[in-house]
Order: structure tokens, then sequence, then C-alpha cells
């Protein structure tokens, strides 16, 4: 059997030496390896938190507009901007199945990833 290398003083490997024998055992680089797989991991759990607090404060937003809407109709009519208010009533049909389409599709998507979360 060959004898093993030790590490020179300074090497970029000694980082990884965790026992500090001069050696770099495959369990010390197996550990690393471990480690880095989690790290990614965590990263990648707190991009989808992240993501998920997005499509959450936009359902929000949305539905926060479609209850605002009718108030916007009614301050254009006190102000007698008739034609702001007729324009805002034509517009209603299509505001308001954009918005429900947006929050269905969020909702949706939380129970289809619930009903995953539940299978595991």
């Amino acid at each position: 059997m060959a004898a093993q290398k030790r590490l020179e003083k300074g090497s970029v490997y000694e980082k990884y030496d965790v026992d500090g024998d001069g050696v770099v055992s495959d369990e010390e680089l197996d550990v690393e390896r471990r480690m880095i797989e989690l790290e990614d991991l965590r990263s990648d759990m707190e991009n989808e938190d992240k993501k998920q607090d997005a499509q959450r404060n936009m359902a929000w937003f949305a539905l926060g507009g479609m209850l605002l809407y009718p108030a916007f109709v009614i301050t254009a009519t006190l102000f007698k901007l008739d034609n702001a208010a007729k324009i805002l009533g034509d517009m209603a049909a299509v505001y308001f199945v954009s918005v429900a389409a947006i929050v269905a599709a969020f909702y949706g998507k939380e129970a289809i990833t619930q009903k995953k979360v539940d299978k595991k």
C-alpha cells in the first residue's frame, strides 16, 4: 500500500482536513460534499418560499383591487365624472374575470401542491 500524501502547509485542501491529521480522507471529502448539498437544498427552499410569498402577495393585491373597483366607480359618479364611471363600468366584466382567474390559479396551485405533500 502506498504511503498517504500529506497536505502542504497553506494548501487549498487544508480546510477539508477536519481532524487535523494532515491527510484529507474520502470520509472528510464526503462530509464536505454532503454539507454543500444541504446548503444548496436550503437555498432552494428559501427561493421557493420567496416565490410563494410573491404569489400570495399578488393574489391578495388582486383581491384588494377587486374590492376597491366598485369604490372607484362610485367615486367617479360622486365627482360627476360620468364618462369615467361609464368606462370603469364597461371594463368591470373583463377586470373581474381576469382577477378571478389570477386568484383561482393561485389557490388551485396551492391545492395541487398540498395534495402532493399529503401523499408523501
